[in-house]
């Protein structure tokens, strides 16, 4: 899985949020803000990743337990999902 092209992701003052371009603007009228977790986590999925990966690079970067992580990143993709955002 990985973001869908159409969708980006930038700093606007001291705050990381994700935007729609071109067609992906019809469908996809907002913004999402990211916290530092959810900017890297973005960073992986503009790449081709699986939730296992996303898993273990939070656990590599980041103090956090394996439950932690897994249940952060199943939300974070679960929003991606809800919005459409992602190409599986």
């Amino acid at each position: 899985m990985k973001v869908k092209k159409d969708f980006v992701a930038r700093k606007v003052g001291e705050t990381d949020i994700v935007v729609a371009t071109g067609k992906a603007v019809k469908e996809f009228n907002g913004y999402i803000t990211l916290n530092e977790t959810g900017r890297f986590l973005w960073d992986k999925l503009c790449k081709d990743t699986d939730e296992k990966s996303l898993v273990s690079s939070l656990l590599e970067e980041y103090d956090v337990d394996e439950a932690t992580a897994a249940k952060d990143v199943k939300a974070f993709l679960e929003v991606l999902e809800k919005n459409n955002i992602l190409e599986k």
